[in-house]
């Protein structure tokens, strides 16, 4: 199986920034993509970025330009840089992992509050 740990979520103010980590360990081989997904009270979680196994990314159009994901495969590690950060992307930040075609293993998410 796929443990996954979350850091480097907390409060900034607008324009500020924010990296977060997050490192699979376990069961690691067969991973084809890992992302980051956010849900805010009382609205549904949703993609955030994503990034496969061969290096294709995705964004949401409310965070492109401003967010950058990136991989470390061989720490088996994904990262969601920040910047320009919105009251609006306050969130709990939850990562997520696809092993093989049917397993999504989730982090226990982490809370980012952009606020002045």
């Amino acid at each position: 199986q796929v443990q996954l740990v979350e850091s480097g979520g907390g409060l900034v103010q607008p324009g500020g920034s924010l990296r977060l980590s997050c490192s699979a360990s376990g069961s690691v081989f067969d991973i084809a993509s890992m992302g980051w997904f956010r849900q805010a009270p009382g609205k549904q979680r949703q993609l955030v970025a994503a990034i496969s196994s061969g290096g294709p990314t995705v964004y949401a159009d409310s965070v492109k330009g401003r967010f950058t994901i990136s991989r470390d495969n061989a720490k088996n590690t994904v990262f969601l840089q920040m910047n320009s950060l919105k009251p609006e992307d306050t969130a709990v930040y939850y990562c997520k992992v696809t092993k093989g075609a049917l397993e999504d293993y989730w982090g226990q998410g982490t809370q980012v509050i952009v606020s002045s």
